[in-house]
């Protein structure tokens, strides 16, 4: 019954998205939508936002798949703008509402956990930190995000393929870059040591 609820939460929520934007829609409406009482929501939920944020960590957690590698990374990405276009409407509900933030960190996240794999597969045999690596994730988590949020803001109209090889055309090499631009600041400072 629990997962029938959730669901029917959800499902309803969406639709509700379609004709109001998100800071409009109460418990109390999303209740009657479900037909349940408001004690059921809140015993699933803290909140509409918390909905918000059920939303974005189970229905798009397994969106990476296996494509995580240096040579995977862009069907990785494109895939992140298929379940983003996927789900356009509630996407778009969520990008111009108040739980944007909730939005931009399910971004800032999938888009970080992508980049840190094929990070440290570039990085292996390099004299390169973890955090280091965090660092070199973090700065291109904000330039792919900030590319994912315009595409959403211009009506999603590029092919995800397409969104995803103009960033590979804008980032390539950079990556390696910086991995050895870090490497050659470890070395001195190893040396420096000494």
């Amino acid at each position: 019954m629990s997962r029938l609820t959730e669901k029917a939460l959800v499902s309803n929520f969406k639709k509700m998205t379609e004709r109001m934007p998100i800071e409009k829609i109460t418990v109390s409406e999303l209740c009657r939508e479900c037909g349940i009482q408001r004690q059921t929501f809140y015993y699933h939920f803290r909140d509409i936002r918390d909905l918000v944020e059920f939303i974005y960590s189970s229905e798009m957690k397994d969106v990476l798949k296996d494509n995580r590698t240096y040579e995977t990374w862009q069907e990785g990405m494109a895939a992140i703008l298929k379940a983003i276009r996927g789900d356009s409407s509630f996407i778009n509900a969520t990008y111009r509402s108040l739980t944007r933030d909730q939005l931009e960190s399910f971004l800032y996240s999938h888009i970080k956990e992508l980049l840190v794999n094929v990070l440290k597969e570039l990085a292996s045999g390099h004299m390169v930190r973890e955090d280091q690596i965090s660092r070199i994730a973090d700065y291109h988590k904000y330039a792919f995000a900030g590319v994912v949020l315009d595409w959403i803001k211009n009506g999603m109209k590029e092919e995800p393929e397409e969104v995803t090889a103009q960033l590979e055309t804008v980032i390539e090499g950079s990556f390696l870059e910086a991995i050895r631009r870090y490497e050659n600041q470890n070395r001195l400072e190893k040396l420096e040591a000494q």
